[in-house]
């Protein structure tokens, strides 16, 4: 397990505006802090992301999902809650104040809260959930080890926290919690 010193030091980084590699479910991603423009443009030219597919939010605990999502109705927000912590990615109305660089050109926004343990910590001691994209320039496959993260992006982001991953073989399954369709599997 990492350090309390490490993760400390990635939440400061993080919350001055840097831009980190971290190990999630199935793939290392990219993350800073949501609400930090000029990080999040600098993670999308980084990844050659356009900035109308929007990102994901990754939280440690639903807690800190609240201040960027419309609330739902019980019958919408049990299955949501049931599946957390957890590797299921999630759409949910976004607050209309939530910026472009999260969501992208949707209405919704992509929420999970994380289940391996050294992300969870690391967005605990953070105190706020972070973008998250997978590692990877896109159009190419996405890292999967701390060396494929610095053979993609060399030292053009600000720390690289080690760890394992979740275990996951693909991606995490995303649904649409008010429509409860399936975006992918």
């Amino acid at each position: 397990m990492i350090s309390h010193y490490r993760l400390s030091q990635a939440a400061r980084c993080i919350n001055a505006g840097g831009v980190i590699a971290y190990p999630t479910e199935a793939v290392y991603g990219l993350g800073c802090n949501p609400l930090n423009e000029s990080a999040a443009h600098r993670l999308l030219q980084l990844k050659q992301r356009d900035i109308d597919k929007g990102l994901i939010l990754i939280a440690a605990d639903y807690s800190q999902l609240i201040p960027f999502v419309e609330p739902l109705d019980n019958a919408s927000l049990e299955p949501v809650l049931n599946s957390w912590p957890g590797p299921y990615t999630w759409l949910l109305p976004a607050q209309e104040w939530v910026p472009r660089w999260v969501r992208g050109k949707h209405a919704s926004l992509a929420v999970r809260v994380t289940d391996p343990p050294l992300v969870s910590a690391l967005f605990k001691v953070a105190g706020h959930p972070q973008i998250y994209t997978s590692a990877n320039i896109s159009q190419r496959p996405p890292a999967r080890s701390p060396a494929e993260v610095r053979r993609q992006f060399g030292h053009n982001i600000d720390m690289l926290l080690s760890g394992p991953l979740g275990g996951l073989e693909n991606p995490t399954p995303i649904r649409d919690a008010v429509t409860g369709a399936t975006i992918r599997s």
